[in-house]
């Protein structure tokens, strides 16, 4: 998945880009101008955030795309006439443009539209997370949110992405932000569209597992990684048990979880470069916030505040 910008009135090279961007599609188009921009920023190779602005009406049919996207309606409408459905979607709508594993079409009648595509692979690896094991591919079973409050939920992430991860190179650069920004990207999928998924409890042999030598080694695999991009399912393994047994043994035995104990090393980290800083060095609390995993200053801070009583900048200054 690359960059693009892309503005042109040629039909034939419209189609074209867009079937490279998507999948292979034919489509037509309605009305004097034909004209149709398109932006895509890419957060990783596996996830983009694409600007679609169409001045003419443009019917599409296309074959399956192997990829989730997500189509959120800025203006004017799209009808929807895929998996036998005919439906109409408007401003405020979050769709799937259609389902990885099936062909898909409709027209977009002058529309303004914003996409969110990604791998299919990242919603399985966060499924099996979630699940505390391995689960096979998943698959999203209806083009619609379960719930209007789900779809809402889902459009929020997306926005927070946007604004909040895209919108500033320091947290695009950050390796631990961009990470945990597909994670929570992939949840708010698997939580707003019904799918193959499901979580399954600890077995007799998890909370077997979930012992103290199994809460050392991973303690000393998060704290001798924590700049790297790790999640439950890389502490498992280092730990050799399942995830369950991971999420079982940090609750038993510190009352928390293994996320939230990460979270609390990077922020220490975070506490020891500031507390290290010289005057002319150049660090900022933005920069060592985004370092360490934080994608939002104004939490970052927050947190600091809560676990030494002083905010970073104080730490900074001093």
């Amino acid at each position: 998945m690359e960059p693009l910008a892309f503005d042109s009135s040629d039909l034939s090279l419209i189609e074209k880009t867009v079937s490279g961007l998507y999948s292979r599609l034919r489509i037509r188009g309605v009305g004097e101008r034909t004209r149709a921009r398109i932006t895509r920023r890419v957060m990783t190779p596996s996830v983009g955030f694409d600007d679609l602005d169409y001045s003419f009406d443009i019917s599409y049919c296309g074959e399956p795309q192997g990829q989730i996207i997500i189509c959120d309606i800025v203006s004017s409408t799209i009808r929807w006439t895929s998996e036998g459905h005919d439906e109409t979607f408007g401003p405020g709508d979050l769709f799937l443009v259609g389902r990885p594993d099936l062909p898909y079409a409709g027209v977009a009648y002058s529309a303004r539209l914003q996409l969110t595509v990604l791998n299919p692979a990242i919603c399985t690896r966060t499924a099996a997370s979630l699940a505390g094991g391995i689960v096979g591919p998943v698959r999203l079973l209806d083009h619609r949110p379960v719930s209007r409050s789900a779809a809402l939920q889902l459009h929020r992430t997306i926005g927070y992405l946007r604004d909040s991860v895209l919108a500033v190179p320091e947290a695009q650069r950050s390796p631990l932000v961009v990470g945990a920004a597909t994670e929570l990207l992939a949840a708010s999928v698997l939580m707003a569209f019904p799918n193959s998924s499901t979580a399954t409890g600890a077995t007799a042999g998890d909370r077997h597992d979930a012992s103290p030598a199994t809460l050392r080694r991973a303690i000393a695999f998060i704290e001798a990684s924590p700049d790297a991009d790790i999640g439950i399912t890389h502490i498992a393994r280092a730990a050799y048990v399942t995830p369950r047994a991971i999420q079982l043994a940090f609750r038993r035995h510190l009352n928390t979880t293994p996320t939230a104990y990460l979270r609390r090393v990077r922020l220490d980290q975070a506490h020891q470069d500031l507390a290290r800083a010289r005057p002319g060095d150049g660090i900022t609390v933005t920069a060592v916030s985004y370092r360490w995993g934080f994608s939002s200053p104004s939490r970052f801070a927050a947190e600091y505040r809560d676990a030494y009583g002083a905010l970073p900048s104080d730490t900074l200054s001093r």
